[in-house]
């Protein structure tokens, strides 16, 4: 007779469940099956007498289980039972699902608890020591009641929690009891689970958990630590949990993985997963080398899987993860260059950037009639076009789609105040986002231009308004991308210095001297252009302090009149 006992609960997939209790029972193992009430007895009835022909496989009384109630206790309780009343051989009995697959040799795992015939393992931890609840509730999981179901009865559930939280109510925890938590797959040695099941007080514990939320994490996890003399507080059963409590299913592809785990039986495995059932189920003397339980082999993947579901990969949104806002992670998936102001005030700007970092640059993205790509094409990587309509239904998925779709290769594009500005603050919360401003250019194509000084002056003060907005944005403690903001006046005593700051930033691999500096546009008159304009009442601020008259223009003196001296 073997020394382990396999308490099955099942509910669906009952040809894979008994496919495991045969292997179970293979190798000695007995195994008492709980089918969940809710599974037609039609379907029951052929599951039994499928079963009939193995005398190690016996089914024990039904109960209805629902998630998070108390069924699943009395179902264990039932199949606990009956284990230590047939089988008086078993020390260890171990709870398992009908989705858990055996993935080691069954002998190894009774050779492991046979030298530890003593020892619980059960994970069994206070409200206050663990980091894995999810859904708000605690210490509250046992001072409140909670008879309605969370799944089926939601707003019941929420509003009854939120009326005992008004009214202060607090259940009474039984005397001697300190409530614990921990996984429900549990291997309990025979003297721990008899003196669960036949505790003189099991009545009142009974009745108090209950109206408990998810009593299966926490029945025999707070009980057997009244009787264990000694207890591992680990499962020997791999789950893995996501972000938001729901366990991880197991599929073909994650063989190798589960392999590494080096556990003796994993949860939750899909019922198609026809590979893994064939791999460890029939060849389990190769599959495994004897090794030490160690999940935490695996976690790092689990890890990376779960940043990958909540935070996704920067800059890439679609259908099944299109984060709200702020929870984007890195808004784009590069770095990438914005420069207001520079075409403005150079000739031919984006040819000399180009030629001088050898990268990508565009004319205004955000223009108005279209977005200017490098080189004049209308179509980009991934399929965008230079449609102006199609580019501001949703500016900010254009530009994190341009910026991924041609990642790997650093992206630079001109801005100002006469474009899209819905673009504005996702540029300034973009920490990939590099902005160089020069305040103020944008009057300079005004100044050039051949309108009418009353356009001029109501363009003007527009243009104004809307850089103005935009500089407080991107001044607003939220900013994250990198600013740099000169003045007009200021940039232009001395261009080079500001540019080849910029271009170092944008090359960081070594500093990269300009052979040749781009051309200004000539601005001869401007100061006057300015003071026309505020002459008319409009006044530009933006700019900096222009003088009136151009450097060597002389001012005639004044005549002076005569006067006598005595």
């Amino acid at each position: 007779m073997s020394t382990l006992g396999i308490v099955m609960l099942v509910h669906t997939a009952l040809d894979r469940a008994e496919q495991v209790a045969r292997h179970w029972t293979a190798s000695g193992c007995p195994v008492v099956i709980h089918v969940d009430r809710k599974v037609p007895g039609g379907v029951y009835e052929t599951f039994v007498r499928s079963c009939s022909s193995d005398p190690k496989i016996l089914f024990s009384k039904r109960h209805s289980c629902d998630w998070g109630g108390w069924g699943i206790v009395a179902a264990s309780q039932s199949a606990a039972r009956m284990m230590l009343d047939r089988f008086p051989d078993v020390r260890h009995v171990y709870l398992a699902s009908g989705a858990c697959l055996p993935l080691r040799p069954v002998q190894e795992l009774i050779d492991y608890l046979a030298a530890r015939p003593r020892t619980d393992f059960i994970e069994s931890a206070t409200t206050e020591d663990v980091s894995w609840t999810v859904g708000g509730l605690d210490i509250e999981r046992f001072t409140l009641r909670f008879p309605f179901s969370w799944r089926k009865q939601r707003k019941l559930f929420d509003a009854y929690v939120k009326f005992q939280r008004r009214i202060g109510y607090k259940r009474k925890i039984p005397e001697g009891l300190v409530p614990h938590m921990g996984s429900q797959w549990w291997c309990l040695t025979r003297q721990t689970l008899s003196a669960v099941l036949e505790d003189p007080k099991r009545r009142t514990y009974d009745r108090y958990f209950r109206r408990v939320w998810i009593p299966d994490e926490s029945y025999f996890q707070t009980l057997s630590r009244l009787y264990s003399t000694d207890i591992e507080s680990r499962s020997l059963t791999l789950s893995k949990f996501d972000f938001q409590g729901k366990p991880h299913i197991f599929y073909d592809d994650h063989l190798q993985l589960l392999r590494r785990s080096d556990c003796f039986v994993a949860r939750k495995i899909w019922p198609q997963a026809d590979r893994l059932y064939q791999a460890f189920l029939t060849d389990q003397a190769t599959a495994m080398k004897p090794a030490e339980p160690n999940p935490a082999r695996i976690d790092r993947v689990f890890a990376k899987a779960v940043e990958r579901r909540t935070r996704g990969r920067d800059g890439l949104y679609m259908q099944s993860r299109f984060p709200g806002h702020g929870r984007e992670n890195k808004l784009t998936s590069g770095p990438y260059s914005v420069f207001q102001g520079f075409s403005e005030l150079f000739e031919d700007f984006e040819a000399w950037l180009a030629g001088s970092t050898g990268l990508r640059v565009h004319g205004h993205l955000f223009a108005p009639d279209r977005a200017e790509f490098a080189d004049g094409e209308t179509m980009i990587n991934g399929g965008l076009t230079d449609h102006a309509g199609l580019r501001d239904y949703n500016p900010t998925a254009f530009l994190s789609n341009l910026i991924w779709n041609t990642r790997g290769e650093r992206q630079c594009f001109q801005y100002g105040p006469a474009d899209n500005q819905d673009i504005n603050w996702f540029l300034a919360r973009d920490i990939n986002a590099q902005i160089s401003v020069v305040t103020g250019a944008w009057a300079v194509p005004l100044f050039r231009s051949n309108r009418n000084f009353s356009e001029i002056r109501k363009e003007a003060a527009r243009l104004q308004r809307i850089e103005t907005e935009q500089l407080d944005i991107l001044r607003s403690v939220w900013t994250k991308a990198r600013v740099r903001i000169w003045t007009m006046a200021e940039f232009i005593e001395a261009p080079m210095e500001p540019i080849q700051t910029v271009i170092d930033e944008i090359m960081p691999a070594g500093p990269r001297h300009i052979a040749e500096a781009p051309r200004l546009v000539d601005i001869a008159g401007f100061g006057k252009f300015l003071q026309n304009l505020k002459n008319q009442g409009m006044h530009p601020y933006l700019m900096g302090d222009f003088p009136v008259e151009e450097p060597g223009e002389q001012t005639p003196k004044p005549i002076r009149k005569p006067y006598l001296v005595q």
